[in-house]
């Protein structure tokens, strides 16, 4: 079991990794049975497929970066909610490239010092280029 300064620190390993866009640091964070759910309700299982699904979005990464706003860990259940806001060049539909901002949850669960399962949630409303938008997941 990880302690909680353990836990804040792979999840300060992570949060730089992602911001350097660098796919292998954050690949290494994951167990080998990670279950990741995306926020359009997508499942993806293991490693090696969450590594190949997201190498693309990393080398074409248009220079998105995560901020957190807050963290929750729960240490004896190794468990975390992580709330972020993502900048990055929008990918919503009659808004490609143009700057936009979202906000989200992720809920994160740890075992043999990995994440092995994440579920990200965002909100529907997202700001793109200085307006109010409504996300409708396709």
């Amino acid at each position: 079991m990880l302690t909680k300064r353990q836990i804040v620190d792979v999840l300060t390993r992570w949060n730089e990794a992602w911001n350097e866009h660098d796919i292998d640091r954050v690949a290494a964070l994951f167990h080998d049975d990670i279950v990741f759910e995306n926020w359009t309700g997508a499942k993806i299982r293991g490693a090696g497929a969450l590594k190949n699904a997201w190498e693309p979005w990393f080398r074409n990464h248009g220079g998105f970066r995560f901020n957190t706003e807050d963290l929750f860990v729960d240490e004896e259940a190794q468990k975390v909610l992580f709330q972020w806001s993502l900048d990055w060049p929008s990918i919503e539909k009659g808004y490609q490239g143009k700057p936009e901002h979202r906000r989200g949850v992720d809920v994160m669960h740890f075992k043999d010092g990995k994440i092995i399962h994440k579920c990200t949630y965002s909100k529907t409303t997202l700001e793109i280029d200085g307006k109010r938008v409504r996300f409708v997941p396709e």
